[in-house]
């Protein structure tokens, strides 16, 4: 069978072609749409800033955890330090919250004694300020046993997401691999 002839489309594509090869423009040719003269800004990289690199670095990770499954991170808060699930739903829906500063102000507020609420006043005076800041309010330390006890929070949510996560040398002496950290809460069961 021989091949079809198209005589109307034959000069649509004669000047298409002369038209990519010299690089005129083609009447009836479809041009490349135009850059905007300014490219929106890429949305910026979650910081916590406490002043903990490690702690830092799991913060924005549960960001993107609580993104895929909101259930479980709403459930870990709400089992493990005592949040109200209505509370953390309207601090990140309502308010704009990032998962991993209701996780941080909650979970600050177990190890301290002092309640999520607390923090997030805190927080909510000082909206401009690292949490490093928020945390060492009225110019008081940290107790390094606060931060001792966050970690190893932070280390449990990960066994009990079943995420894995990265140890820094003195959390691997202290809790052990993850194994060990299961033997462990088994025993106290």
């Amino acid at each position: 069978m021989g091949s079809v002839r198209h005589p109307q489309r034959q000069p649509v594509l004669t000047l298409l072609v002369l038209g990519l090869l010299t690089g005129a423009p083609v009447a009836g040719a479809q041009q490349p749409a135009a850059a905007p003269a300014t490219a929106p800004a890429p949305a910026p990289a979650y910081a916590a800033a406490t002043g903990d690199a490690w702690v830092d670095r799991q913060l924005a990770d549960i960001n993107a955890y609580a993104a895929r499954y909101p259930d479980a991170f709403l459930d870990e808060l709400v089992r493990y330090a005592g949040a109200r699930p209505g509370y953390v739903q309207a601090l990140m829906q309502a308010h704009g919250w990032a998962p991993a500063d209701v996780y941080l102000a909650c979970f600050w507020g177990q190890v301290s004694a002092t309640g999520c609420r607390e923090w997030v006043r805190a927080r909510t005076a000082q909206p401009d300020a690292d949490w490093k800041t928020v945390l060492e309010r009225d110019g008081r330390a940290v107790d390094n046993l606060q931060w001792r006890a966050l970690r190893h929070a932070i280390v449990a949510s990960y066994d009990h997401w079943d995420r894995p996560i990265r140890l820094d040398p003195l959390l691997q002496r202290q809790l052990g691999d993850r194994a060990k950290r299961d033997a462990v809460a088994r025993k106290a069961q």
